[in-house]
């Protein structure tokens, strides 16, 4: 059934919207104390995440990792857990509502109730001079869940088992050391690094297109807390075409971790679990 629009539909149309969330109440990133400990830091650790595949790492509190295009235009599916809580993961739709669709510097991941603290600060992104394009497309989002086997047997019938979700369920499998049934419930919506989305102005739906990153491109985070990560390259490669693809052309990517020397965090604070009391109005 269709139905006419009311005689006032015009001026509904026309309210002004109003910021959901708004975020200047929130605790202020002192990205030149960050940045100043990045330019010191050393190198202790790196790990290469193949093409259509996905490996782990762990990053200290305090520390940073850099996740870098190293060979060719490649996005790649981030999930971050709490190293000594598993439960304490990345929470990719509360990081939207505080921050926008995509992420860059400044900007941090948010971790799940009850936790709700930054993870990681971003502190450096090479391709924020992208912005938003006309077709309301940008870097590096928050509003993809990961390519995943059970939708794509959903449209078309499918078993693809090097999709982004499969990737990182058989990593963190690797990681613990557990089966993959007990694995995957962990893995969660991520962040698409590098990866080049928006929203259509006429249906609304999900799009992706070309990555501008080049080898070289990187971010690099802060390490609000312990962290282990989980990193899929992606099989659609720079997303220019489809995203579950044994045929697109796929990259490695490379996650390196630096620790800053003991003195140049001084007067940073690590962040407090929140502090909402939990009782739910009982």
């Amino acid at each position: 059934m269709t139905y006419d629009p009311p005689e006032d539909a015009q001026a509904r149309r026309a309210l002004a919207p109003v910021i959901c969330y708004p975020n200047n109440t929130l605790p202020q990133v002192d990205i030149d104390l960050y940045r100043s400990a990045r330019s010191g830091a050393v190198k202790t650790d790196e790990v290469l995440v193949p093409a259509r595949d996905a490996r782990c790492f762990t990053v200290p509190q305090g520390h940073f990792f850099r996740i870098s295009s190293v060979e060719g235009p490649q996005v790649g599916d981030l999930n971050l857990w709490n190293a000594n809580d598993l439960s304490e993961r990345f929470y990719s739709g509360k990081t939207r509502a505080l921050h926008g669709t995509h992420l860059t510097t400044g900007e941090r991941m948010w971790s799940s109730f009850p936790s709700l603290r930054p993870m990681a600060t971003i502190i450096d992104d090479t391709l924020d001079w992208y912005g938003m394009d006309a077709f309301g497309g940008s870097v590096h989002d928050v509003i993809g869940t990961r390519c995943d086997p059970y939708t794509g047997n959903l449209l078309s019938g499918s078993q693809y088992h090097h999709c982004c979700h499969s990737n990182l369920t058989r990593a963190l499998g690797n990681h613990l050391g557990v089966a993959t049934d007990q694995a995957e419930p962990h893995v969660h919506d991520v962040l698409n690094v590098f990866m080049c989305t928006g929203f259509t102005r006429d249906t609304g739906q999900y799009f992706m297109k070309a990555s501008p990153v080049r080898p070289g491109d990187h971010l690099d985070f802060f390490a609000e807390i312990d962290l282990l990560g989980g990193l899929s390259a992606c099989p659609g490669g720079d997303c220019s075409s489809e995203h579950s693809s044994d045929t697109a052309a796929c990259f490695p990517l490379l996650v390196e971790i630096f620790e800053p020397p003991a003195e140049a965090l001084d007067g940073w604070k690590a962040p407090n679990l929140n502090q909402y009391d939990r009782t739910h109005g009982l």
